[in-house]
């Protein structure tokens, strides 16, 4: 097994892939600004298995220099061990103190193995993976950094009695919450974004994303919304926080009927003022989504330290456990 170092995607395009890997897009090594791909090509000249690396614009993480491992996939035990040895090394040689993974690039793309897949089939937008991939993570010497859960609320029908207080708080404050319009879903995205960059500033290995490619990654799924979903809470004008859900359409993929949406993202402005409206949003979320005729709301890839799995607690039962990896690279 070799494993060779690549820079470019056309360099990437003309390597044989393996027929048990995906099909990978190689324009994402310039799209998501890699600093190093990765191939592990085995005598007959396929590619076993691959990753990237980013060192030059990672997340901050305590007082580490964090290289990131995305991109990942493999067939078999022994590419995954060359792509991850080559790995490691590569990133030291950086002087990376820690690497941390699978992520691509930062946490607004895919990142997050499943390590507790449970009985519910995929849904929309979901990380999904073989189940031997987080475990030739941990043969490489990763161990979890951080735990994420999803969970399904199958009982739209649910009620937090608390949130009639909490609305009738918020309304004297002159909040307002109402859903999104079919015909300025593009407008809004700008509003949506400065928010976003606000509440997120201190999530767990937050990167902020320039608003250009906020916009062309999330004009993409405008299409597939159901505006009513998209809820807008707003005080004398301004946006204050939004609640976007989105029906799941890996159900309709699968030919099956689309009962389920997912509750994907739920953002509020830093200030007590408005202490209950993500609480307030979820609840009005689900009942319109029963009122459009969907019987169940997945409350979805939950940081096991956010205020949002108290929320999820009220109306949902576990369905899914995801892990982000780490590991030293210290001599």
């Amino acid at each position: 097994m070799i494993v060779r170092a690549l820079r470019t995607a056309e360099e990437r395009s003309i390597l044989e892939h393996s027929r048990s890997l995906a099909p990978f897009d190689a324009a994402q090594l310039a799209e998501h600004r890699v600093d190093l791909h990765l191939c592990a090509v085995s005598c007959t000249g396929r590619v076993e298995a691959h990753a990237s690396l980013w060192w030059t614009d990672a997340p901050v993480y305590q007082e580490e220099r964090v290289g990131i491992i995305g991109h990942y996939a493999s067939t078999g035990d022994e590419a995954a061990s060359a792509v991850l040895a080559a790995a490691i090394e590569n990133l030291r040689e950086q002087r990376c103190t820690i690497a941390i993974g699978p992520m691509d690039g930062n946490t607004w793309r895919r990142y997050r193995f499943v390590v507790d897949a449970g009985t519910e089939p995929p849904f929309f937008l979901e990380p999904a993976n073989p189940p031997a991939w987080p475990l030739e993570w941990e043969q490489a010497g990763f161990a979890p950094l951080a735990q994420y859960t999803s969970a399904l609320n199958a009982n739209l029908s649910q009620a937090d009695e608390r949130m009639v207080r909490v609305g009738e708080r918020l309304n004297d404050k002159g909040v307002r919450i109402r859903a999104a319009e079919s015909s300025s879903l593009q407008r809004e995205l700008s509003r949506i974004y400065s928010v976003s960059q606000i509440a997120f500033a201190k999530n767990f290995l937050y990167t902020e994303l320039p608003e250009r490619a906020y916009l062309a990654q999330y004009t993409r799924l405008l299409s597939k919304i159901r505006p009513e979903l998209l809820l807008l809470a707003e005080r004398g004008g301004d946006l204050v926080g939004f609640l976007f859900a989105i029906p799941d359409l890996a159900q309709a993929a699968r030919g099956q009927t689309m009962d389920t949406f997912i509750l994907k993202t739920v953002a509020i402005l830093p200030d007590p003022s408005l202490a209950g409206l993500g609480a307030l949003m979820a609840e009005q979320v689900q009942q319109t989504g029963r009122a459009l005729g969907f019987s169940r709301c997945i409350h979805a890839l939950m940081y096991e330290g956010n205020v949002s799995r108290n929320t999820s607690r009220r109306y949902a039962q576990l369905m899914r456990r995801y892990a982000i990896f780490s590991r030293s690279l210290s001599a």
